[in-house]
């Protein structure tokens, strides 16, 4: 095309060519959110049964079909350990003993070679929620209500979030919750009711599954029938600073982590992924607690040792086997936690959801079994004076329950959603008290490191442009923040070959198309319409037609361009301009004064901004970790200091009685 043809229009926006086909029943179907739960509910069940075959072929194989778990070939027949006659270890089939202890470990190290059967600290969990999106953009991509309508859009990835945590933890109103709290800024009711229907339907499909062949949704669902005690409290708030301490130290490190991992390991994501596979099955196979996979180990850990049904698992509920239990529970939680701080954003799917509520299961356990120990020791304590003498006092399930809710609480940063779901995985209302505590303690704690959780801190190392749901203030205009230097396209004498140039030598997607001055003088007619003409030829272009219209001389981009844009003031106050990034969701922002065009802003200036403001804090104050630690020592070096310089003054007048006195002058009696 010759490069001197003028274009009447400019481009504002790129667009891709393509019409999609018109789905007949898709006009017929006025909601998907029963289709995108069957699907997220269908997947999660499929997931949980190759998942549990997987982490069982690691310690060996049904003699009378390949294809079934430990669990489904030991049906009712399974020893303390879980194994049968009919269930195979490896070192059996090399002519040795029933479980010899190194082979077992050489086959356990060999076969981990997936994510969630390696027994990383990873979970599927996590994973399950971006999945439950993902069928939810592709299912709803298919029809053209919600592929032209980006409100529809988000509606249904907010209702599939919800599908993807209901059946992760079997819990379709924490789900709802959980979309609530973590996933959108402006929830209305019309998104709410969406979003508990389709958490409601993945539900039903998974309860219909039935994938561990118990009736229970999740492998760690259990109940309690015991009384809560008022002196517990006080390990209460032991575990929700557990948890508020477990959450800042592994985002802390995690973030690091990351840094390194984008710096030095981008190229080699199969040898990261393959070398921590390896040691994490080497160092877990020895600990029983870490070896078998979490779901399966945290609902070991939340059971009652008193009752039918319930085995003891390596001498979990044994007296004899306290000291050795603790020890276990100790190093699994250490070990657990570097490994979720080292495995967490490799580049397999990976959740932090499970990895934590293990952690918190093994540490609340640990102190569960300790005040157990000591109940019994010394019953007479004053502490334990309403335990009643031939019914139990202490039930340790319920420390690593509140453990796994204040690990997840304390690394997620989420609070209402945490608390139902634990209700609804038990199903008792009386431990609701107990981890409201808890996780209000983990919150507190947690918060005195720093706001937000790992998924916020990730956002922000990444730079995606997304605002969290927190009020700022900062008292200054947007002006401060637009960018000033832009590229602009002229709406009038613009050729095309001009536009091939500004595309090639920039990266952005978009143009603010700008009119040009025009020289006024004295017989310069004025008007106050547009030209009928153009409207009337704008008007007859369909924006759905990907071919340009126009001719060899003139090409009409018109039909591309955002005629109305959205601009503000440059004294507007940015607080303003982020209300209307969130609530609106454009783009961008233009900045106009009188007709003109200063500049313009985007979500990524707004954050850039308010990284500089808080580097800007930290480098003068310290960061909230340093702020707070050195202020707290520096007010026990002052109490220290002021509290020696009063008892050396006191020793020197108690022996200095004729000392005179600094305002009288005379000696003191």
């Amino acid at each position: 095309m010759d490069c001197r043809v003028p274009c009447r229009y400019a481009f504002f926006r790129h667009c891709k060519k393509g019409i999609y086909p018109d789905l007949v029943f898709g006009r017929l179907l006025t909601n998907l959110d029963p289709s995108s739960g069957a699907a997220v509910g269908l997947n999660s069940a499929l997931i949980a049964i190759v998942t549990d075959w997987l982490s069982d072929i690691k310690l060996g194989y049904c003699s009378t079909a390949w294809w079934l778990n430990q669990k489904y070939c030991c049906w009712e027949i399974e020893a303390d350990d879980g194994g049968c006659e009919y269930w195979i270890h490896w070192s059996q089939t090399m002519g040795l003993g029933r479980d010899v202890f190194v082979v077992q470990w050489l086959f356990y190290v060999g076969l981990a070679t997936m994510a969630v059967a390696s027994n990383l600290s990873i979970g599927k969990e996590g994973p399950s929620v971006h999945m439950a999106c993902c069928v939810g953009n592709v299912i709803s991509r298919s029809f053209q209500r919600f592929r032209t309508s980006k409100a529809e859009m988000r509606e249904m990835l907010t209702a599939s979030s919800a599908a993807g945590v209901a059946v992760a933890f079997g819990s379709p109103v924490g789900g709802v919750l959980f979309a609530l709290e973590e996933m959108t800024s402006s929830f209305s009711n019309r998104t709410m009711w969406k979003s508990f229907f389709c958490a409601m339907i993945a539900t039903i499909v998974l309860q219909a599954m039935n994938p561990f062949r118990t009736g229970k949704l999740v492998m760690f669902q259990v109940s309690y029938d015991r009384e809560w005690h008022s002196f517990e409290y006080l390990f209460v708030v032991v575990i929700g600073i557990f948890g508020g301490l477990y959450g800042a130290f592994v985002i802390k490190y995690n973030v690091l982590v990351a840094q390194f991992r984008k710096k030095y390991l981008r190229d080699v994501p199969v040898a990261e992924a393959a070398i921590l596979a390896f040691v994490t099955a080497l160092v877990a196979y020895p600990n029983v607690f870490m070896r078998i996979d979490m779901t399966e180990i945290m609902g070991i850990l939340f059971r009652e040792c008193e009752g039918a049904g319930n085995d003891d698992y390596y001498g979990l509920c044994q007296a004899s086997e306290l000291g050795r239990m603790i020890a276990l529970l100790f190093i699994a939680t250490l070990l657990r936690t570097f490994g979720t701080i080292v495995s967490y954003g490799c580049r397999v799917p990976c959740g932090i959801f499970v990895p934590s509520m293990a952690i918190g299961a093994t540490f609340g356990r640990m102190i569960g079994l300790m005040v157990k120990s000591w109940q019994e020791s010394d019953p007479e304590f004053f502490l334990f004076t309403s335990c009643k003498p031939d019914v139990p006092c202490i039930t340790p399930g319920t420390y690593a329950f509140l453990g796994a809710a204040a690990a997840l609480c304390g690394v997620m940063r989420i609070t209402v959603s945490v608390v139902v779901i634990m209700f609804e995985l038990t199903g008792q209302i009386t431990y609701i008290l107990p981890t409201m505590i808890a996780l209000m303690v983990t919150r507190a704690v947690g918060d005195r490191f720093g706001t937000g959780g790992i998924a916020d801190r990730y956002i922000r190392l990444n730079g995606y442009p997304f605002l969290d749901k927190e009020d700022h203030v900062f008292d200054v205009p947007v002006s401060h923040v637009m960018q000033q230097e832009i590229a602009v396209l002229e709406s009038n004498g613009m050729k095309i070959c001009d536009i091939e140039n500004l595309l090639d030598s920039t990266n952005y997607r978009g143009f603010p198309v700008a009119r040009s001055s025009n020289k006024a003088h004295d017989s310069t007619i004025c008007r106050f319409k547009p030209d009928e003409d153009e409207s009337e030829n704008l008007s007859s272009i369909s924006s759905a037609d990907p071919v340009i219209q126009g001719s060899t001389e003139v090409l009409d981009f018109g039909p591309y361009v955002d005629q109305t844009p959205i601009t503000v003031q440059p004294k507007l106050y940015l607080e303003t301009v982020m209300d209307m990034f969130k609530q609106l969701g454009p783009r961008v922002i233009l900045l106009e004064r009188r007709g003109r065009l200063l500049g313009l802003v985007t979500v990524k200036d707004v954050l850039k901004y308010m990284a500089h403001m808080e580097n800007a804090e930290s480098n003068g104050s310290g960061s909230d970790y340093d702020r707070d630690g050195g202020e707290f020592l520096n007010r026990v070096a002052m109490w220290f200091l002021r509290r020696t310089h009063q008892f050396n003054h006191y020793m020197s007048l108690d022996s200095t009685p004729d000392e005179a006195h600094e305002l009288g002058g005379r000696p003191r009696r």
